[in-house]
């Protein structure tokens, strides 16, 4: 029988407020353990919360970005569960009534389709702090610094059919919300965390198969492995005659396995509850309105823009504006250069090949924007070429000078007299009358012998369309 996987994932976002949801210590990351609390987000008797109004419209943006219905009126709930890092007891989260619904996000899969995979819901939270195991004594330590710092969750509709769609709707949420401003989606810091419900079911049908729950998924490439694992995992269950039970499982990435945690809680387990503290918010059309006028360009719409403004293939549109600040410098450049296609060749082949063989983004480049442009200026003025180019870029990556700088100080200005290349041109064909000779019989793949043997004898500072120009004249 054969069966296929229904995916749905729950991403829990940290939002980049300077102060916590409901109290006003700071959200700063990396502080020493416990110095970011108050006796509210520590839980203490008598203490009242107040909400942050920035959380609010920071989910307003999220909830309008993804296509969703923004709530007239939505409230906050307690979600009863016991765990060391939680100190109330519970957390204050949204359940019936949360503040976006009804969304969808486009993502693009590898044979360059697009899918649309459904939101169910956005709703506000606080997140809750963190355990610290020792690795020697058998003890957990708790740090609180975390507890309070707001959370949005954005809940998808099952429609994600593989651990490949799985990776694509992630870097899109991922890619809205750095857009927008209100997350730095930083994964290995906690502040962009998934949940994955996986079940399989036979093809063609439509009845849902038991889920499990996947936890601990920090990494895109986490995430894949873990769903992939999974789908694997249920269909040998299956195929063994028994049957897949619902519970929670941890990733464990060393072993790259899942275990079982614990039996999946369902929503009655928490004991949902309207927060008595906390009154209901209402929004009303002017603050929709006023956010919605507030929405920066968006992923999707600049890609669509650098496919019809710049004249990009769609695989570049996309590489490019898959993190705003990747096509931020690409249109630092593209206003400076004509060519917005060199522009977008030496950004996605030769600076991204050297930050990614370095592990570094786009903000650590050593190359500004306009440092690439200024060397991208020379090519197009025919000052030097795209072989020389090369090198005048490795020597900015090392001394950090300008390109024109580096240009005069190594004397690498291209040759464009015709007369000094057709020299070069004439000595190339005499001393090789072999070649010459199977060119004209034929052989016409011995012209990039030609052109690379003129080039050596320029030290590469011909200009290539006059060397192929003049070779092209001389052998026929």
């Amino acid at each position: 029988m054969e069966f296929e996987p229904v995916i749905g994932l729950e991403v829990h976002s940290q939002l980049k407020t300077n102060t916590k949801i409901f109290c006003s210590c700071s959200t700063e990351f990396g502080a020493d353990p416990n110095t970011h609390v108050c006796p509210v987000c520590l839980g203490m008797p008598g203490v009242l919360p107040v909400l942050n109004k920035t959380v609010v419209e920071f989910a307003m943006r999220m909830g309008l970005a993804t296509h969703c219905t923004i709530s007239r009126r939505s409230r906050f709930a307690r979600k009863n569960y016991f765990y060391p890092d939680l100190p109330k007891g519970y957390q204050i989260s949204q359940y019936e009534l949360p503040i976006a619904e009804h969304g969808h996000i486009n993502i693009t899969l590898e044979d360059g389709t697009t899918k649309r995979i459904g939101i169910t819901r956005i709703h506000m939270e606080e997140d809750a702090g963190k355990l610290i195991h020792d690795p020697v004594r058998p003890v957990s330590l708790v740090d609180y610094n975390r507890t309070g710092t707001p959370l949005i969750e954005i809940v998808s509709e099952p429609d994600i059919r593989s651990p490949e769609e799985a990776g694509a709707y992630l870097r899109q949420i991922r890619s809205i919300l750095r857009y927008l401003g209100i997350s730095d989606g930083n994964m290995e810091e906690g502040s962009f965390r998934c949940d994955a419900n996986v079940s399989i079911r036979p093809k063609g049908t439509e009845t849902f198969g038991t889920r499990a729950e996947l936890k601990n998924l920090n990494s895109f490439k986490y995430v894949e492995s873990a769903i992939a694992y999974e789908i694997k995992r249920q269909k040998a269950v299956i195929a063994e005659g028994g049957k897949v039970v619902q519970e929670t499982r941890l990733w464990d990435s060393a072993k790259n396995r899942s275990n079982s945690m614990r039996g999946k809680e369902e929503a009655h387990d928490y004991r949902y509850f309207p927060d008595p503290d906390l009154v209901p918010i209402v929004i009303d059309d002017a603050w929709i309105a006023s956010v919605r006028q507030s929405l920066p360009e968006l992923p999707e719409a600049r890609k669509e823009r650098f496919v019809s403004e710049y004249g990009l293939p769609l695989y570049d549109a996309e590489v490019l504006t898959a993190a705003k600040e990747l096509a931020d410098y690409f249109e630092d450049c593209a206003r400076i250069v004509e060519n917005p296609k060199l522009v977008s060749n030496w950004v996605m082949g030769t600076l991204l090949g050297l930050l990614n063989a370095e592990g570094k983004t786009i903000e650590q480049s050593p190359v500004s924007s306009s440092q690439l442009a200024e060397l991208l200026a020379l090519i197009e003025a025919d000052v030097i070429s795209g072989k020389i180019a090369k090198t005048v870029f490795d020597e900015m990556v090392k001394s950090g000078k300008a390109p024109k700088a580096i240009v005069a100080e190594k004397g690498l200005v291209q040759v464009t007299d015709e007369s000094a290349i057709e020299s070069a041109v004439d000595q190339v064909i005499a001393a090789n009358p072999g070649e010459v000779e199977k060119f004209k019989a034929g052989n016409a793949k011995l012209m990039g012998f030609f052109v690379g043997q003129v080039m050596k004898e320029t030290k590469g500072k011909a200009n290539p369309q006059i060397v192929n120009k003049l070779l092209a004249q001389k052998l026929k």
